[in-house]
């Protein structure tokens, strides 16, 4: 599979950003696609053993975890049983969209907020990148926004080219719903088809910041983001991405 921008800037820009002095810790879904062997993923059991529910049903969240020794940087990878140990990653075999890619979000975006409570660790900013992270916003500033280890977070929204073909279920609202999170905060996703184009709205609704880290975004997700006030990071050169992303950390906080 040909790597994305995506892909690229989840693997090099925490190392960019760390090399400036700034430490970073990297999260994402222990897909089947990751292989645990060739990469030396380890099981991390004091921060495993959590139950997340979801729709009325306990998902165990498991957390493992890789060393990138040149980085001096560590990957925590969110694993589950029932919504990572498939071959793929959002797509099956047959190129068809898993149709519960919808609780996979809500799982893996709810257990990097607990892992980061367990590791005690409080970062100040918070950089989403793609639309499997489109829920963190709207926890971090709904459900975890007097917690200690989030509450002065800044959260960064990355908008690419990726994007979900098949729209979310209607259940989808009411299975992300916590506490602090009331029916009004999630009004577009009642009312609307829950399609890329709202979810990444509702990102964007509850983010600090918006970066351009694609070439050809959405002209409307900009267009958005600049009128609800949002600060915006024009598209970057791979040449210059990582000081000017500090530029633009350093101006939030």
């Amino acid at each position: 599979m040909p790597e994305s921008e995506l892909a690229n800037m989840g693997r090099y820009l925490p190392q960019a950003v760390q090399e400036l002095g700034y430490e970073t810790r990297t999260f994402m879904p222990k897909f089947g696609a990751v292989n645990e062997r060739r990469n030396q993923l380890h099981e991390v059991i004091r921060l495993s053993g959590m139950n997340l529910i979801i729709d009325d049903t306990d998902h165990p969240l498991i957390i493992k975890v890789a060393s990138i020794q040149v980085a001096r940087m560590q990957v925590y990878f969110i694993d589950n049983d029932d919504y990572f140990r498939r071959e793929n990653t959002t797509l099956d075999k047959n190129g068809e969209e898993y149709e519960d890619n919808d609780e996979r979000t809500i799982f893996f975006v709810r257990g990097v907020m607990e892992t980061v409570k367990k590791l005690r660790w409080t970062p100040d900013i918070i950089h989403c990148q793609g639309w499997m992270t489109a829920l963190a916003p709207l926890y971090i500033k709904k459900t975890y926004n007097d917690d200690p280890f989030f509450k002065n977070s800044k959260v960064v929204y990355s908008l690419f080219n990726d994007q979900f073909k098949t729209p979310f279920r209607k259940s989808f609202a009411d299975k992300l719903l916590l506490e602090g999170i009331k029916e009004k905060d999630v009004v577009s996703l009642k009312e609307n088809t829950i399609d890329h184009a709202v979810l990444t709205k509702l990102a964007i609704d509850y983010s600090d910041a918006v970066i351009e880290s694609s070439q050809n975004v959405n002209a409307d997700f900009l267009k958005y983001a600049k009128s609800k006030k949002k600060k915006v990071l024009a598209y970057q050169s791979k040449e210059n991405y990582g000081d000017e992303f500090v530029k633009f950390y350093d101006s939030l906080v």
